[in-house]
């Protein structure tokens, strides 16, 4: 089992270089997403994950947490240290946190 973090200690140590990677569909992350949040979908992990971050620790997003939390166990299997960020995207949105549109990270 990966640990997850509540989305009021991600906000806590949310900064420009932590790790995020979003699990969800492209049409989702084009709709709103974390800024500096990564696109790799849960569908298609497996082509993103040489490309994850082995080193350090990677946060992982979705729109609600239950697709991260799979997406962390799966980069963990892969030797990343990912944790699951709770209540995801839609969490942040409701904290009034700053989120992105548009197929850009930053």
């Amino acid at each position: 089992m990966v640990p997850t973090i509540s989305l009021n200690e991600f906000i806590e140590l949310y900064a420009d270089d932590v790790t995020l990677i979003d699990v969800r569909e492209p049409h989702e992350y084009v709709e709103a997403h974390v800024p500096g949040a990564i696109l790799a979908p849960l569908s298609e992990l497996p082509r993103h994950l040489p490309t994850i971050p082995h080193q350090g620790t990677v946060y992982v997003i979705c729109r609600s947490g239950r697709r991260s939390l799979s997406g962390a166990e799966a980069m963990a299997a892969h030797g990343i240290t990912a944790v699951s960020v709770d209540d995801g995207t839609m969490g942040w949105i409701n904290a009034g946190q700053e989120v992105v549109t548009g197929t850009a990270a930053r």
